[in-house]
């Protein structure tokens, strides 16, 4: 069993969870900033980057498809080159105001349908890794657990950090159950810490038809857009701390 495990949150993602944010960025050990794609800007960034600098929490660029209207959320059928030129403005944006805040880039973490279509289009997933490493080559990038990712982020010279998520209900196929269907997002706080505490330990969690299923994650996500998650990121802290786990930001294998 692993002593250590990382815990981070999607931010920067909302203007008026400014607040909720950087109260979360008091709980998670690193962190994921939108940087354009799908929400986010110079501001933003530069807001969540200093809370996060002040508070020692690692931070990443969050890209997306370029896609603010359905937040990064619908797949986009967009041609690789543009899709490309896309991705790596976001990424050298997030690392200018990086730079400026005096912070280091520690990943890049693909967001929404794109993180999700990844996972089983190897061409995809070689595209975003390729694009990645060009922009800011030898950064981790993070993805799902036993997805396409691994191998395009290790082809593509990028240590990858595997992730899994503790609000989100999973397939039998180590997939996330899309969000159109009931159940997807896991709402109550005791059964978000229980799985968080499950995936830390190497016990398996429940699939969506009852099966259960292993994952191996070195971290692990909550997305500060769902409800309750300033409350749920403080209980899944205590539980994982009370099991004995440090939080620590996760080392790239």
């Amino acid at each position: 069993m692993t002593s250590s495990i990382d815990l981070n949150a999607d931010l920067g993602e909302m203007p008026e969870s400014q607040d909720r944010d950087i109260a979360i960025l008091d709980v998670v050990s690193s962190c994921n900033i939108a940087c354009g794609g799908h929400a986010g800007d110079a501001a933003s960034m530069a807001v969540m980057l200093e809370a996060a600098k002040t508070r020692g929490v690692a931070t990443g660029a969050h890209p997306s498809y370029p896609d603010r209207e359905n937040f990064g959320r619908r797949s986009l059928a967009i041609d690789g080159q543009a899709l490309a030129d896309s991705l790596r403005e976001q990424i050298e944006a997030f690392a200018d105001a990086a730079r400026a805040a005096g912070c280091a880039v520690h990943h890049v973490k693909p967001h929404g349908a794109l993180y999700n279509d990844m996972a089983d289009d190897p061409v995809l997933a070689r595209l975003v890794a390729r694009t990645s490493a060009e922009a800011l080559p030898g950064t981790p990038l993070v993805g799902l657990a036993e997805s396409a990712v691994d191998t395009a982020a290790r082809n593509a010279g990028l240590p990858f950090i595997a992730e899994a998520f503790v609000d989100r209900a999973y397939t039998s196929t180590a997939r996330l159950v899309p969000r159109s269907e009931k159940g997807a997002v896991i709402s109550e706080l005791s059964a978000r810490a229980a799985q968080a505490l499950a995936l830390a330990t190497g016990k398996p969690i429940r699939a969506s038809d009852g099966s259960e299923l292993h994952l191996s994650a070195a971290t692990l996500c909550l997305h500060s857009d769902s409800d309750a998650a300033l409350q749920s990121a403080a209980a899944i802290r205590a539980a994982l701390e009370g099991a004995g786990l440090t939080i620590r930001t996760a080392t790239p294998r």
